[in-house]
């Protein structure tokens, strides 16, 4: 089964999900891609590491989104939903693709 690689999803997602919120002015609009890249990135975590793990990933990708409304106000909105998006996939990368692109090669 070819495996999603969550740290582009957690980026992308967070990314597009400022866009479509400030593109559209709709801001429950722009939870669509955010809701949609958690519940993907989610479903690929549980498969790689498990279920306590996918928890506290998931809960980072909701305080990503959370810590960058108020980093906005410091550094402006576009490089705040860049560093938090950044920070996540970083995380992600670290946790679980890592990890599942060993599995892979030693198969």
């Amino acid at each position: 089964m070819s495996r999603i690689p969550t740290s582009a999803v957690v980026a992308a997602s967070l990314v597009s999900g400022y866009a479509v919120a400030r593109w559209t002015g709709v801001r429950p609009l722009g939870a669509v891609p955010l809701v949609l890249g958690a519940a993907v990135a989610a479903t690929e975590w549980r498969r790689t590491v498990g279920w306590p793990t996918t928890a506290g990933l998931v809960g980072l990708y909701v305080a990503a989104f959370g810590l960058s409304h108020p980093l906005a106000k410091e550094i402006g909105a576009w490089p705040s939903v860049a560093v938090v998006s950044a920070v996540a996939a970083g995380v992600s990368y670290v946790v679980s693709d890592r990890k599942a692109q060993r599995a892979t090669a030693d198969v």
